[in-house]
């Protein structure tokens, strides 16, 4: 275990004191424990990895069937049909 040797400070109202000591209380934890916990489990979610997408097994079985069916894509069936402007000779 790393040693504690920051500290950090809040302000709160009786409502939010009386709500964290009853809370740490019924973990069993002292207050300070119960807050860095929360806090910590807290941050963790917010700074989570961007490149990871949760999805219920129902969407993602939806996302990669739809991922074999072929879009129609006129204007890139278009493009190939057109002459081309520029033809490279080798």
């Amino acid at each position: 275990m790393t040693a504690k040797t920051r500290r950090i400070e809040i302000s709160v109202d009786a409502a939010a004191e009386e709500l964290i000591t009853q809370a740490a209380q019924a973990r069993g934890e002292p207050i300070s424990s119960f807050v860095l916990r929360a806090a910590h489990a807290e941050a963790g979610r917010v700074l989570a990895r961007p490149d990871v997408t949760l999805m219920s097994s129902e969407q993602f079985n939806k996302l990669l069937s739809s991922l074999d069916e072929p879009d129609e894509a006129p204007a890139l069936r278009g493009a190939v049909q057109r002459r081309r402007r520029y033809n490279a000779t080798t």
